[in-house]
C-alpha cells in the first residue's frame, strides 16, 4: 500500500527500528523517568483497578490522538504513542507489583524481568540486549497490528485508543494473573 510517496513497508520499517532503539537503552530511560512513589499513591488511593484503568485510558488517548488524523498524525505521533503505551504498561507493572508485594521501589533489572514475563517473554535468561530486543518485537507486534487502519482517520482514532486500552488491560490481567 502506498500513500503520498510512502509505503506501508517503510512505515513499519521505520518503527521496527524505533523498537531496536528502545531496547538499547530506552526502556531503562523510561523506567527512570516514571514517579514510583507516585504510583504507590495512585494505587493506594485509587485502588488498583481504578489504577489500571486510568492508565488504559491514558494509553488509550495516545493511540486516539495518533489515529484521528490518518498519515499525517501517525508519522508524528506513532512515536509519542508507542512512549506512551509503554510508560503505561510499565506504571500498571510497577502498580501491580506494589499491589502484591507491598513494595514499590523496584530496580531495573527485577522490573525487566516482570515486564517480560507479562509479554511472555524468555526470562530464564539474564536481562540482556536479546531479552530487550525480543520485548520490544512482543510490544512492536501488539502495536503494529492494526497500524494500516490506522491510517484512516475517525476509523483509526477508533482502532487506536482501543488497541491501546486493551493491550494495557491485557498486560494487567496477565501480571494478576500470575500471582
Amino acid at each position: 500500500m502506498k500513500l503520498k510517496g510512502l509505503s506501508l513497508k517503510k512505515i513499519k520499517l521505520d518503527i521496527k527500528e524505533s523498537f531496536m532503539q528502545l531496547s538499547k537503552g530506552g526502556f531503562k530511560q523510561i523506567f527512570n523517568h516514571i514517579d514510583q512513589l507516585g504510583i504507590k499513591k495512585g494505587v493506594d488511593s485509587m485502588g488498583i483497578e481504578k489504577f489500571i484503568n486510568q492508565c488504559a485510558l491514558m494509553a488509550a488517548g495516545s493511540g486516539i490522538i495518533t489515529g484521528v488524523g490518518g498519515l499525517s498524525t501517525i508519522m508524528v505521533g506513532m512515536p509519542l504513542d508507542l512512549v506512551n503505551l509503554i510508560t503505561q504498561q510499565f506504571r500498571v507493572t510497577l502498580a501491580i507489583s506494589y499491589h502484591n508485594t507491598g513494595k514499590y521501589q523496584v530496580r531495573f533489572d527485577d522490573f525487566f524481568k516482570i515486564v517480560a514475563s507479562s509479554l511472555k517473554a524468555d526470562t530464564g535468561m539474564v536481562i540482556s540486549k536479546n531479552v530487550m530486543e525480543e520485548v520490544a518485537e512482543k510490544i512492536l507486534l501488539n502495536l503494529g497490528s492494526k497500524t494500516s487502519q490506522r491510517l484512516i482517520p475517525i476509523f483509526g482514532a477508533i482502532i487506536g485508543g482501543t488497541v491501546n486500552y486493551l493491550f494495557i488491560k491485557r498486560v494487567a490481567d496477565t501480571l494478576i494473573k500470575a500471582e
